[in-house]
């Protein structure tokens, strides 16, 4: 498994990241996604700063990976796809309220 040097960009500022070359695009992907979130929490105006940001999208994130994980568990170890749709329309009313 040999490393590759990965150029992310998060809120405008680029990241240089090693990681196996088999796991590049998870890599892009997740960027992209945190990206997003903290797009969204910088656009509320709610919450100022770029730490304060990131740890709100990490909060955000991790809840969302923990109720994916609980429901799974929940549902004989496979969450289905209703679940998960109802879980990320309240991850999105909720920063929608952070505005």
């Amino acid at each position: 498994m040999s490393n590759e040097t990965v150029f992310v960009k998060i809120l405008d500022k680029e990241y240089q990241v090693a990681c196996p070359r088999e796991e590049r695009q998870a890599l892009v992907e997740s960027a992209q996604l945190l990206d997003e979130r903290m797009k969204a929490i910088r656009g509320t105006g709610a919450v100022i700063g770029l730490e304060r940001i990131a740890v709100m999208a990490a909060l955000n994130l991790s809840h969302e990976l923990l109720q994916s994980k609980n429901a799974a568990v929940n549902a004989g170890g496979s969450a289905n796809q209703s679940d998960l749709l109802r879980l990320n329309e309240k991850l999105d009313r909720t920063l929608a309220k952070l505005g």
